[in-house]
């Protein structure tokens, strides 16, 4: 009688019960948690990138015109400012209701960290060091792949840092076009009083900023040897 009662109760994510923490949901919706999952990890990955690509150009061209830098600053942080309910709907008619206007929304949102980051990396490296790259017959294209950019990642890959966790909480509101990844789940268990769903998504959410913050520190050890024999 007792295994019949206890095989009869209601499951931790029934209506009766609503906790916030079930496992039993995180095993019966397995694959639909995976899926939002990788979904906004590549649209995350995607739009960082996608930031990157644009803010680098932008950065030198701060650079090299300082006419143009408080113009380049201006229009980058007032993009950041548009509201995200406000510009995915504006690129909609453009985009439709795809991913591909997630990722443009997040990466542009991404240009105000990441070109202030390359335009403060880059002017890091010091200038005794340009002049003796210099005279030692490096070109700007040489001065700038191989000595300039090597020397200013610790300061760009800061904030790489801070876009990239940024942006993956930002993924959420993609939601608005049906492409936000665990942000679909998190509006699906708001709009249902889903608790377990809604503190299943937000957790992976968090989990998935460490795990991207940690993976670009890797990095950076990687692409800076030099660093960590100055900190031994």
């Amino acid at each position: 009688m007792t295994l019949l009662g206890a095989a009869d109760d209601p499951s931790c994510y029934s209506r009766l019960v609503n906790d916030w923490v079930c496992m039993d949901y995180v095993s019966d919706r397995q694959q639909e948690i995976v899926d939002a999952t990788v979904q906004h990890l590549g649209i995350t990955v995607v739009s960082v990138v996608l930031g990157l690509v644009i803010a680098f150009p932008l950065a030198l061209l701060a650079r090299r015109l300082p006419r143009l830098e408080s113009a380049i600053l201006a229009i980058t942080t007032g993009i950041y400012t548009v509201p995200s309910l406000a510009l995915f709907p504006l690129l909609v008619p453009f985009t439709g209701l795809s991913a591909t206007t997630v990722v443009i929304g997040l990466a542009l949102y991404a240009l105000t960290i990441l070109v202030r980051s390359l335009l403060e990396g880059l002017r890091s490296v010091p200038d005794d060091v340009r002049e003796s790259a210099t005279g030692l017959g490096y070109g700007r294209g040489q001065l700038l792949l191989k000595v300039e950019l090597p020397l200013a990642l610790p300061v760009v890959m800061a904030g790489l840092r801070v876009a990239t966790v940024s942006t993956v909480a930002l993924t959420t509101v993609g939601s608005l076009v049906a492409y936000g990844g665990l942000g679909n789940l998190i509006k699906d268990g708001v709009l249902t009083n889903f608790r377990a769903e809604l503190f299943t998504a937000s957790v992976l959410c968090v989990v998935l900023a460490v795990v991207l913050d940690v993976v670009l520190v890797l990095l950076q050890r990687l692409l800076t040897p030099w660093t960590r024999g100055v900190r031994a």
